[in-house]
């Protein structure tokens, strides 16, 4: 599975972005989807996820980031999308999305268990 990330940029505080992450492979509609931030200086940590077919496609989200962002999937398009909305500077951060076929609930936070990485997208967040 490759997976392309695309959609960042500069923006100014408050405004909104829309992340996508494109996959290969036919059987996408079974993959969980991560994405995940790493700002300058700090390590990788989870922003949102959503689950695949077998997991009924539910969505989860980091608490800094709930109530903004909006992780939503086209499976018919191997694509996820991250709605950004009300974005802070403290959003600014290389964005990664990542993808796992057998990754359990209680661990869809933990990057380190997700077996296929994007390349990342940087996003800036002005104030």
């Amino acid at each position: 599975v490759q997976l392309q990330a695309s959609g960042g940029g500069l923006v100014q505080a408050g405004d909104s972005v829309r992340l996508s992450c494109a996959a290969s492979g036919r059987t996408f509609s079974n993959f969980h989807m991560g994405w995940f931030r790493q700002a300058p200086g700090k390590e990788r940590v989870f922003v949102a996820a959503i689950r695949g077919s077998g997991g009924g496609g539910s969505t989860h989200y980091a608490d800094s980031v709930k109530g903004r962002f909006t992780l939503s999937r086209d499976n018919a398009k191997n694509t996820v999308y991250l709605l950004m909305n009300s974005l802070r500077p403290e959003d600014t951060a290389v964005y990664y999305c990542a993808a796992d076929p057998s990754i359990i609930l209680s661990s869809i936070r933990t990057s380190r268990l997700y077996r296929y990485w994007g390349q990342g997208t940087q996003v800036t967040v002005s104030s």
